[in-house]
């Protein structure tokens, strides 16, 4: 078995000896976790996040579907790909990229799958984005009313090695975008290859 079979992420539940929710808010809480680990204790304050999910939406000219939306934590208008909260109880997170793709920018896809699952800072929140590669797709049956940073949303179709080459100069910086791009790229390369 090649080496890249046996790599992965390993879960591990430290013995948490403490933990207090420090802020609750609208989207996703902060808290205080005070665990035994090595020989002592040890304290981290982190995001609690309930996860979000992401669609690269490619048509067959392979363009990339792209949104362009006010970010006030960065103060950019980034260049990103449909995404939302895992806030819907019990829906599975390809039933939410289904649902971001309708809401964010009023298309359904033919073939929707998963492509690639991130933890986005795992230094200080525990948020899982699950990034999915949409094809096949069409105009949604309704168009969605849209507000606040999503209400003035930009779209542009993109060529993916644009896309790709953008990302690698470093003027496209979003890292969900940045992920889901190049497993898209890469993804599509090996297919072309078989």
């Amino acid at each position: 078995m090649s080496e890249s079979m046996t790599l992965h992420d390993e879960p591990f539940e430290a013995d948490i000896a403490a933990s207090e929710l420090v802020y609750a808010g609208r989207v996703w809480d902060v808290r205080s976790d005070t665990l035994r680990y090595g020989d002592g204790e040890i304290v981290r304050q982190y995001v609690d996040h309930p996860g979000a999910a992401a669609v690269v939406a490619i048509d067959d000219e392979e363009r990339v579907l792209l949104i362009q939306q006010y970010r006030h934590p960065i103060r950019h208008r980034d260049w990103e790909i449909p995404a939302g909260l895992l806030d819907v109880a019990g829906e599975p997170p390809i039933e939410t990229a289904r649902r971001e793709l309708a809401e964010e920018v009023d298309l359904v896809a033919a073939s929707i799958e998963p492509l690639v699952s991130v933890f986005t800072t795992p230094g200080g929140n525990d948020e899982v984005v699950h990034i999915f590669l949409a094809r096949g797709l069409a105009a949604a049956s309704e168009t969605f009313a849209r507000t606040d940073e999503e209400a003035d949303i930009r779209t542009e179709w993109v060529g993916l090695p644009d896309v790709v080459d953008a990302i690698l100069a470093g003027r496209m910086r979003n890292g969900i975008l940045v992920a889901g791009i190049l497993a898209a790229a890469e993804k599509l390369s090996r297919l072309r290859r078989s």
